[in-house]
Protein backbone atom coordinates (compact mmCIF):
# COMPACT_ATOMS: atom_id res chain seq x y z
CA UNK A 1 0.00 0.00 0.00
CA UNK A 2 0.87 3.62 -0.74
CA UNK A 3 1.93 6.09 1.56
CA UNK A 4 -1.09 8.04 1.13
CA UNK A 5 -3.48 5.37 0.49
CA UNK A 6 -1.88 4.30 4.45
CA UNK A 7 -2.13 7.80 5.82
CA UNK A 8 -6.14 7.68 4.42
CA UNK A 9 -6.66 4.08 5.59
CA UNK A 10 -5.50 6.08 9.15
CA UNK A 11 -6.62 8.73 9.44
CA UNK A 12 -10.60 7.49 8.99
CA UNK A 13 -9.70 5.56 11.86
CA UNK A 14 -8.65 8.34 14.19
CA UNK A 15 -7.17 12.34 14.30
CA UNK A 16 -3.67 11.97 13.61
CA UNK A 17 -1.20 14.07 14.98
CA UNK A 18 1.30 16.74 13.18
CA UNK A 19 4.53 17.75 15.59
CA UNK A 20 5.15 21.20 16.29
CA UNK A 21 8.05 24.39 15.71
CA UNK A 22 11.49 23.33 15.15
CA UNK A 23 12.45 27.04 15.45
CA UNK A 24 10.84 27.83 19.13
CA UNK A 25 12.93 24.70 20.06
CA UNK A 26 16.07 26.01 18.05
CA UNK A 27 15.90 29.31 19.94
CA UNK A 28 15.96 27.77 23.15
CA UNK A 29 19.20 26.10 22.14
CA UNK A 30 20.60 30.27 22.50
CA UNK A 31 23.53 29.07 20.04
CA UNK A 32 26.22 31.67 18.92
CA UNK A 33 27.27 32.42 15.30
CA UNK A 34 30.14 29.75 15.48
CA UNK A 35 27.56 27.20 16.47
CA UNK A 36 25.63 27.57 13.12
CA UNK A 37 29.17 27.98 11.52
CA UNK A 38 31.02 24.91 12.48
CA UNK A 39 33.88 25.21 10.71
CA UNK A 40 32.11 25.70 7.45
CA UNK A 41 33.63 29.15 5.26
CA UNK A 42 30.88 31.35 4.33
CA UNK A 43 30.96 35.00 4.39
CA UNK A 44 28.06 35.94 6.03
CA UNK A 45 26.51 35.53 9.76
CA UNK A 46 24.27 32.48 9.91
CA UNK A 47 23.22 33.26 13.07
CA UNK A 48 18.90 32.42 12.12
CA UNK A 49 19.86 30.59 9.38
CA UNK A 50 18.23 27.19 11.52
CA UNK A 51 18.49 25.14 8.10
CA UNK A 52 21.75 25.29 8.10
CA UNK A 53 21.89 22.69 11.24
CA UNK A 54 20.74 19.91 9.36
CA UNK A 55 24.51 19.65 8.53
CA UNK A 56 26.15 21.77 10.91
CA UNK A 57 24.34 20.43 14.26
CA UNK A 58 22.37 17.37 13.47
CA UNK A 59 22.43 16.42 16.86
CA UNK A 60 20.54 19.55 17.73
CA UNK A 61 17.85 18.68 15.13
CA UNK A 62 17.54 15.27 15.62
CA UNK A 63 16.68 15.58 19.12
CA UNK A 64 14.00 17.70 18.59
CA UNK A 65 12.42 15.76 15.91
CA UNK A 66 13.31 13.10 18.85
CA UNK A 67 11.11 15.35 21.45
CA UNK A 68 7.94 15.56 18.97
CA UNK A 69 7.44 11.73 18.37
CA UNK A 70 8.15 11.22 22.06
CA UNK A 71 5.22 13.35 22.41
CA UNK A 72 3.03 11.69 20.03
CA UNK A 73 3.52 12.99 16.62
CA UNK A 74 3.15 10.70 13.71
CA UNK A 75 3.87 12.98 10.64
CA UNK A 76 7.48 14.51 11.38
CA UNK A 77 8.01 17.28 9.09
CA UNK A 78 12.12 18.30 8.08
CA UNK A 79 13.26 21.26 9.21
CA UNK A 80 13.95 22.64 5.67
CA UNK A 81 11.62 25.74 5.89
CA UNK A 82 14.06 28.14 4.26
CA UNK A 83 15.89 25.28 2.72
CA UNK A 84 15.55 26.87 -0.83
CA UNK A 85 18.13 28.92 -3.17
CA UNK A 86 16.21 31.74 -2.66
CA UNK A 87 16.22 32.02 0.97
CA UNK A 88 19.30 30.63 1.00
CA UNK A 89 20.59 33.84 -0.68
CA UNK A 90 20.44 35.91 2.31
CA UNK A 91 23.17 33.78 4.06
CA UNK A 92 25.18 33.12 0.82
CA UNK A 93 24.29 29.72 1.18
CA UNK A 94 22.66 28.89 -1.57
CA UNK A 95 25.17 26.33 -3.02
CA UNK A 96 24.66 24.14 0.29
CA UNK A 97 21.00 23.85 -0.66
CA UNK A 98 20.96 19.82 -1.73
CA UNK A 99 23.07 19.17 1.36
CA UNK A 100 20.74 20.99 3.62
CA UNK A 101 17.82 18.80 2.25
CA UNK A 102 19.38 15.48 2.25
CA UNK A 103 20.76 15.72 5.38
CA UNK A 104 17.48 16.87 7.50
CA UNK A 105 15.67 14.06 5.62
CA UNK A 106 17.95 11.20 6.60
CA UNK A 107 17.59 12.68 9.91
CA UNK A 108 13.85 12.75 10.23
CA UNK A 109 13.85 9.49 8.49
CA UNK A 110 16.04 7.58 10.80
CA UNK A 111 14.14 9.10 14.10
CA UNK A 112 10.82 7.66 12.07
CA UNK A 113 12.21 4.44 11.72
CA UNK A 114 13.53 3.51 15.09
CA UNK A 115 10.50 4.44 16.59
CA UNK A 116 8.48 3.02 14.61
CA UNK A 117 10.36 -0.01 15.34
CA UNK A 118 10.27 -0.03 18.70
CA UNK A 119 6.70 0.11 18.93
CA UNK A 120 5.34 -0.63 15.79
CA UNK A 121 3.36 2.81 15.06
CA UNK A 122 3.29 3.81 11.43
CA UNK A 123 5.07 7.71 11.28
CA UNK A 124 5.35 9.47 7.97
CA UNK A 125 7.92 11.86 6.85
CA UNK A 126 6.88 15.19 5.42
CA UNK A 127 9.55 17.06 3.29
CA UNK A 128 8.48 20.79 4.13
CA UNK A 129 8.53 23.57 1.47
CA UNK A 130 8.51 27.22 2.50
CA UNK A 131 6.71 29.86 0.99
CA UNK A 132 10.43 31.68 0.38
CA UNK A 133 11.11 35.44 1.18
CA UNK A 134 9.81 36.16 -2.96
CA UNK A 135 6.17 36.50 -4.40
CA UNK A 136 5.34 35.85 -8.02
CA UNK A 137 2.21 37.82 -7.54
CA UNK A 138 2.78 41.37 -6.28
CA UNK A 139 5.35 43.82 -7.47
CA UNK A 140 7.69 44.98 -4.48
CA UNK A 141 7.86 48.42 -6.48
CA UNK A 142 5.14 50.43 -5.92
CA UNK A 143 5.70 52.70 -8.74
CA UNK A 144 5.98 49.87 -10.94
CA UNK A 145 3.24 47.22 -10.43
CA UNK A 146 4.16 44.86 -13.28
CA UNK A 147 7.75 44.18 -11.78
CA UNK A 148 8.37 40.76 -10.24
CA UNK A 149 12.06 40.41 -8.64
CA UNK A 150 11.51 36.38 -9.63
CA UNK A 151 9.60 34.50 -12.50
CA UNK A 152 7.66 31.14 -12.25
CA UNK A 153 10.05 28.85 -14.06
CA UNK A 154 13.24 30.34 -11.51
CA UNK A 155 10.33 29.41 -8.62
CA UNK A 156 9.56 26.12 -9.87
CA UNK A 157 13.59 25.04 -10.46
CA UNK A 158 14.49 26.22 -6.63
CA UNK A 159 11.91 24.28 -5.43
CA UNK A 160 12.48 21.72 -7.82
CA UNK A 161 16.20 20.92 -6.83
CA UNK A 162 15.21 21.09 -2.94
CA UNK A 163 12.53 18.37 -3.39
CA UNK A 164 15.60 16.21 -5.24
CA UNK A 165 17.61 16.57 -2.11
CA UNK A 166 14.29 15.95 -0.13
CA UNK A 167 12.93 12.88 -1.94
CA UNK A 168 16.53 11.17 -1.94
CA UNK A 169 16.75 11.46 1.96
CA UNK A 170 13.51 9.36 2.22
CA UNK A 171 10.85 11.54 3.14
CA UNK A 172 6.81 10.08 2.00
CA UNK A 173 5.12 13.52 1.20
CA UNK A 174 5.86 16.90 0.26
CA UNK A 175 4.39 19.65 2.50
CA UNK A 176 4.49 23.10 0.76
CA UNK A 177 3.20 24.91 3.85
CA UNK A 178 2.75 28.45 4.65
CA UNK A 179 1.48 29.48 2.01
CA UNK A 180 1.21 33.29 1.29
CA UNK A 181 1.01 33.41 -2.91
CA UNK A 182 -0.94 30.80 -4.07
CA UNK A 183 1.22 31.47 -7.46
CA UNK A 184 4.12 30.91 -5.60
CA UNK A 185 2.50 27.19 -4.49
CA UNK A 186 1.61 26.74 -7.99
CA UNK A 187 5.35 26.70 -8.76
CA UNK A 188 6.11 24.25 -5.89
CA UNK A 189 3.01 22.00 -7.29
CA UNK A 190 5.03 21.59 -10.61
CA UNK A 191 8.19 21.19 -9.14
CA UNK A 192 6.78 18.56 -7.18
CA UNK A 193 4.98 16.65 -10.12
CA UNK A 194 8.11 16.84 -12.37
CA UNK A 195 9.95 15.55 -9.82
CA UNK A 196 7.38 12.83 -9.39
CA UNK A 197 7.90 11.51 -12.61
CA UNK A 198 11.36 11.55 -13.09
CA UNK A 199 11.79 9.79 -9.67
CA UNK A 200 8.99 7.27 -10.96
CA UNK A 201 7.38 6.74 -7.66
CA UNK A 202 4.90 8.77 -5.57
CA UNK A 203 5.72 11.83 -3.81
CA UNK A 204 2.44 13.26 -2.68
CA UNK A 205 1.18 16.89 -1.68
CA UNK A 206 0.02 18.02 1.47
CA UNK A 207 -0.49 21.92 0.73
CA UNK A 208 -1.08 24.60 3.73
CA UNK A 209 -2.40 27.71 3.06
CA UNK A 210 -1.75 30.80 6.11
CA UNK A 211 -3.90 33.88 6.20
CA UNK A 212 -2.56 37.34 6.56
CA UNK A 213 -5.82 39.23 8.59
CA UNK A 214 -8.64 37.98 9.79
CA UNK A 215 -10.44 38.15 6.99
CA UNK A 216 -9.66 34.90 5.78
CA UNK A 217 -7.46 35.79 2.81
CA UNK A 218 -3.54 35.20 1.68
CA UNK A 219 -1.29 37.99 0.76
CA UNK A 220 -2.53 37.34 -3.01
CA UNK A 221 -6.27 37.93 -1.62
CA UNK A 222 -7.32 34.10 -1.93
CA UNK A 223 -10.33 33.24 0.29
CA UNK A 224 -9.52 29.44 1.64
CA UNK A 225 -12.32 28.51 -1.18
CA UNK A 226 -10.90 30.12 -3.77
CA UNK A 227 -7.41 28.50 -2.62
CA UNK A 228 -8.73 25.51 -2.61
CA UNK A 229 -10.24 25.89 -6.43
CA UNK A 230 -6.91 26.60 -7.42
CA UNK A 231 -4.81 23.87 -6.02
CA UNK A 232 -7.37 21.24 -6.27
CA UNK A 233 -6.30 19.25 -9.23
CA UNK A 234 -3.12 18.44 -7.74
CA UNK A 235 -5.03 16.01 -5.50
CA UNK A 236 -3.53 16.66 -2.42
CA UNK A 237 -3.52 13.90 0.24
CA UNK A 238 -3.95 16.86 2.39
CA UNK A 239 -5.18 20.39 2.18
CA UNK A 240 -5.48 22.74 5.03
CA UNK A 241 -4.15 25.90 7.41
CA UNK A 242 -0.82 26.39 8.98
CA UNK A 243 0.59 29.90 11.36
CA UNK A 244 -1.51 32.79 10.78
CA UNK A 245 -3.03 33.15 14.57
CA UNK A 246 -4.10 31.03 17.06
CA UNK A 247 -6.54 28.36 16.73
CA UNK A 248 -9.42 30.09 17.77
CA UNK A 249 -9.06 32.38 14.97
CA UNK A 250 -8.76 30.24 12.77
CA UNK A 251 -11.76 28.19 13.45
CA UNK A 252 -14.23 30.06 11.11
CA UNK A 253 -11.46 29.60 8.20
CA UNK A 254 -11.17 26.34 8.60
CA UNK A 255 -14.85 25.63 8.80
CA UNK A 256 -14.96 27.20 5.26
CA UNK A 257 -12.43 24.98 3.96
CA UNK A 258 -13.49 21.25 5.99
CA UNK A 259 -17.12 21.56 4.23
CA UNK A 260 -15.95 21.97 0.92
CA UNK A 261 -12.38 19.91 0.24
CA UNK A 262 -12.95 16.20 -0.69
CA UNK A 263 -9.47 15.38 1.08
CA UNK A 264 -8.06 15.33 3.99
CA UNK A 265 -7.75 18.34 5.99
CA UNK A 266 -4.53 19.08 8.29
CA UNK A 267 -4.56 22.22 10.56
CA UNK A 268 -1.62 23.81 12.70
CA UNK A 269 -1.68 27.21 14.27
CA UNK A 270 0.36 28.94 16.52
CA UNK A 271 0.20 28.59 19.95
CA UNK A 272 -1.78 32.16 20.07
CA UNK A 273 -0.75 35.04 19.14
CA UNK A 274 2.95 36.13 19.88
CA UNK A 275 3.68 38.90 23.08
CA UNK A 276 5.47 42.57 22.15
CA UNK A 277 8.40 40.23 22.07
CA UNK A 278 7.46 38.08 19.67
CA UNK A 279 7.55 35.02 22.01
CA UNK A 280 4.24 33.30 22.14
CA UNK A 281 2.65 32.86 25.66
CA UNK A 282 -0.07 30.31 25.30
CA UNK A 283 0.05 27.12 27.33
CA UNK A 284 0.12 23.61 25.80
CA UNK A 285 -3.57 22.97 27.41
CA UNK A 286 -4.83 26.22 26.48
CA UNK A 287 -3.76 25.55 22.58
CA UNK A 288 -4.99 22.11 23.05
CA UNK A 289 -8.71 22.60 24.24
CA UNK A 290 -9.38 25.27 21.22
CA UNK A 291 -7.97 21.99 18.42
CA UNK A 292 -10.20 19.96 20.84
CA UNK A 293 -13.07 22.43 20.08
CA UNK A 294 -11.85 21.62 15.95
CA UNK A 295 -11.84 17.50 16.66
CA UNK A 296 -15.11 18.41 18.10
CA UNK A 297 -17.03 19.75 15.10
CA UNK A 298 -15.77 17.51 12.76
CA UNK A 299 -13.10 19.89 10.85
CA UNK A 300 -9.51 18.13 11.06
CA UNK A 301 -8.31 15.10 10.19
CA UNK A 302 -4.67 16.07 11.52
CA UNK A 303 -3.55 18.35 13.51
CA UNK A 304 -0.58 19.92 14.94
CA UNK A 305 1.14 23.05 15.79
CA UNK A 306 3.21 25.91 14.36
CA UNK A 307 5.01 28.73 15.61
CA UNK A 308 5.54 28.72 19.04
CA UNK A 309 4.49 24.71 19.67
CA UNK A 310 6.60 23.05 21.63
CA UNK A 311 6.58 19.08 22.79
CA UNK A 312 4.38 20.36 25.58
CA UNK A 313 1.72 21.10 23.21
CA UNK A 314 2.10 18.51 20.83
CA UNK A 315 1.24 15.96 23.45
CA UNK A 316 -1.71 17.84 24.82
CA UNK A 317 -2.94 18.60 21.17
CA UNK A 318 -2.53 14.10 20.89
CA UNK A 319 -4.27 14.03 24.23
CA UNK A 320 -7.11 16.29 23.20
CA UNK A 321 -7.96 14.19 20.08
CA UNK A 322 -7.61 11.03 21.73
CA UNK A 323 -10.44 8.57 20.84
CA UNK A 324 -12.30 11.83 19.10
CA UNK A 325 -13.93 10.96 15.64
CA UNK A 326 -11.90 11.97 12.88
CA UNK A 327 -13.64 14.38 9.84
CA UNK A 328 -15.62 12.56 7.36
CA UNK A 329 -14.35 13.59 4.13
CA UNK A 330 -17.21 14.66 1.76
CA UNK A 331 -18.15 13.71 -1.61
CA UNK A 332 -16.74 16.10 -4.69
CA UNK A 333 -19.13 18.76 -5.74
CA UNK A 334 -20.54 18.38 -8.79
CA UNK A 335 -19.77 21.01 -11.18
CA UNK A 336 -16.82 23.11 -12.34
CA UNK A 337 -14.73 24.63 -9.29
CA UNK A 338 -12.79 27.46 -10.84
CA UNK A 339 -11.12 30.71 -9.13
CA UNK A 340 -10.17 34.08 -9.15
CA UNK A 341 -9.96 35.90 -5.97
CA UNK A 342 -13.44 34.29 -4.92
CA UNK A 343 -14.39 30.65 -6.06
CA UNK A 344 -16.77 29.89 -8.58
CA UNK A 345 -19.07 26.99 -8.95
CA UNK A 346 -20.48 26.07 -12.51
CA UNK A 347 -23.01 23.01 -11.57
CA UNK A 348 -23.04 20.39 -14.07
Amino acid sequence: MSNSANLRAAAAKRVLIKDGAYGTLIQAHRLQSADFCAGLDLIKDQRGNNDLLNITQPEVVRSICESFAEAGAEILATNTFNANAISQADYAAETLVSRINEASASIVREVADRYSARDGKARWIAGALGPTNKTLSLSPNVNDPAYREVDFDQVKAVYREQIDALARGGVDFILIETIFDTLNAKAAIMATLEAEQALGRELPLMISMTLTDLSGRNLSGHTVEAFWASVRHAKPVTIGLNCSFGASQLRPHLAALASIADTLVMAYPNAGLPNELGEYDEAAAETAAQVRDWVEGGLVNVVGGCCGTTPQHIAAIAGAARDCTPRVVPAARDGTLLAGLEPMLIAA
